[in-house]
């Protein structure tokens, strides 16, 4: 497996979580968490997101409002909002840490032990990341699900429904904590290859030279 590198792993890894961090963000600004047609009219459709609420018809294009006060927000999108935000903090200072901590990247040369820290603090940040990237997104599509088959709404009245958004959410959950684990395997991998490379080092340092003693008679 001579692809199975450790500097392969590492770039694999920052690749994911760096990908997974663009899509939590552009996540987190868009208006497509949740979508609603009306059957009345079916030219008008609604979308929502943690910042705003839209409405797109065909004659007047696109218009969005910004969501009301901060503390009028339901518990759902207001939890969503922090646990977004914390994604995309933590998985920035992942994404910056980790790079210095890459094999090829010699701002500390010789500082092994250093690169080693980067490198697990951040698969952890990564790992972080993912997890409050996943938890709001399912829980807004758990709430959706409960208000869509709530008997006691009348079916006349229009539900929300799964926005692009949430799919979206999903894959870059995914993204971010294969991207932190694989970080966390890499440190593993150089711990392994280190082992293997001190162990005959040892052995020779080890080994005593021995004389054999002549005896003149």
């Amino acid at each position: 497996m001579v692809l199975l590198t450790v500097t392969w792993v590492q770039r694999v890894a920052l690749f994911l979580s760096f990908a997974g961090l663009v899509i939590t963000f552009v996540t987190t600004l868009v208006p497509l968490w949740k979508c609603l047609n009306t059957d009345l009219n079916e030219m008008e459709n609604w979308y929502e997101g943690l910042w705003h609420t839209c409405i797109f018809q065909d004659e007047q294009g696109l218009q969005c409002k910004a969501l009301d006060s901060f503390l009028a927000l339901p518990t759902d999108l207001l939890v969503s909002r922090v646990l977004m935000l914390v994604s995309v903090g933590t998985g920035l200072l992942s994404v910056t840490i980790a790079f210095f901590g890459l094999e090829g990247v010699d701002l500390w040369p010789g500082r092994h032990a250093l690169k080693r820290g980067l490198l697990i603090v951040g698969g952890l940040l990564s790992l972080v990341s993912g997890v409050t990237t996943l938890l709001p997104i399912s829980m807004v599509a758990y709430v959706t699900v409960v208000e869509f088959w709530d008997e006691t709404v009348p079916e006349i009245v229009p539900r929300w429904e799964f926005g692009e958004a949430l799919f979206s959410g999903w894959f870059s959950g995914l993204f971010l904590f294969v991207g932190g684990t694989f970080l966390l395997v890499s440190v593993c991998m150089t711990d392994r290859s280190h082992r293997h490379t001190s162990l005959p080092s040892s052995l020779e340092s080890g080994r005593k030279p021995q004389y054999l003693k002549t005896v003149i008679l």
